[in-house]
């Protein structure tokens, strides 16, 4: 009896551990077939697990302000590509390339971003060599 016992709890540990994990991550609501590029004011730089989120302000056609949030990668990954939770700050005037999401909604995910002192961060591998001003998705291996 014991040892069913250890099985059936192995089991149920293993899922769930697996259930959040597979839950998780996935693209699926970004539009990867183009990158919007927008200019914009910081309100917020939140650096936090699992994802970094800049939320900012941007003017539409109408002069009507927009409230966007953006995610990137999580503290340890934006540090290896040059930022840190001092990088932005509310105010500041940047330019951001990201993929939206499908449903239109002020919602991204930052591919890239100038910074006021024309400083450029990316937030992906190999995005660096990458003119993000093309429409095409990034490939497999810039991902």
């Amino acid at each position: 009896m014991s040892k069913r016992l250890d099985v059936v709890l192995a089991i149920v540990s293993l899922l769930c551990i697996s259930a959040p994990l597979a839950a998780h991550h996935g693209n699926a609501a970004y539009d990867e077939s183009k990158l919007v590029t927008v200019k914009g004011t910081v309100t917020e730089w939140l650096w936090a697990n699992p994802h970094c989120f800049l939320k900012f302000d941007v003017k539409d056609e109408k002069g009507n302000v927009v409230h966007w949030a953006a995610e990137t990668s999580n503290p340890p990954d934006m540090i290896g590509h040059g930022w840190s939770k001092n990088t932005l700050k509310p105010g500041d005037q940047i330019t951001v390339v990201m993929l939206t999401v499908k449903n239109g909604r002020p919602i991204g995910r930052v591919r890239q971003v100038t910074l006021p002192d024309g400083k450029v961060l990316t937030n992906e591998s190999g995005l660096a060599n990458r003119s993000l001003n093309s429409s095409a998705p990034p490939s497999p291996e810039e991902r």
